[in-house]
C-alpha cells in the first residue's frame, strides 16, 4: 500500500511544525527547502490540513502556520483518512463505484477490511509519537545546532 504524495506531504508538515516552539511560526517555503519539495504542492497540503483544523495559518507580513493542536491530540489514523480517502480500487465509492463484477466478487470486502486494519494501526500513533527523537529529527533538518 502506497499513501499519495498529498498525505505524505502533509505527514511530514505536522512533524515539521511539531518539532516547533509552541506558537512558533513557520513558513512554506521553510518546509519546502527541508525536505525539497514544491511549495506549490504543499501550498495545497497546508490549505487542506487548516481546513482540517490541524494548524493556524496566518496571511500577510509576519504570517505563518504553526500547530493548532497538541501532537498528542493529533492521530496519524486520522490524518491519513482525512488527506487519503481510502478508495484502493475501481468498486470503491471514493473511486466511483464503477467495476462490472462489483457486489459479485470479493475484492472490495478484502481490501475495505485491510485498509480498516492499516488505519486502526495508524491510530494508536500520534504526532508525539512521531517526534519523540526530538533532537534528532531537528539535526537532521537542519533545526537545532550540531554539538
Amino acid at each position: 500500500m502506497e499513501l499519495t504524495r498529498f498525505t505524505d506531504y502533509g505527514l511530514r508538515t505536522l512533524i515539521y511544525l511539531g518539532l516547533r516552539e509552541d506558537g512558533e511560526l513557520s513558513s512554506i517555503k521553510d518546509i519546502a527547502s527541508v525536505y525539497g519539495i514544491s511549495e506549490n504542492h504543499l501550498v495545497k497540503v497546508v490549505h487542506k490540513l487548516g481546513k482540517l483544523e490541524y494548524i493556524n495559518t496566518f496571511r500577510g507580513r509576519g504570517g505563518g502556520i504553526s500547530l493548532k493542536k497538541s501532537p498528542g491530540d493529533i492521530r496519524v489514523g486520522d490524518v491519513v483518512r482525512q488527506m487519503e480517502g481510502m478508495g484502493l480500487v475501481e468498486c470503491f465509492p471514493e473511486r466511483g463505484g464503477v467495476c462490472c463484477i462489483a457486489g459479485i466478487c470479493n475484492l472490495q470486502s478484502a481490501l475495505g477490511k485491510a485498509a480498516s486494519a492499516f488505519l486502526a494501526e495508524l491510530d494508536t500513533v500520534t504526532l508525539a509519537d512521531l517526534v519523540d527523537s526530538k533532537l534528532k529529527l531537528k539535526k537532521r533538518l537542519g533545526l537545532a545546532e550540531e554539538k
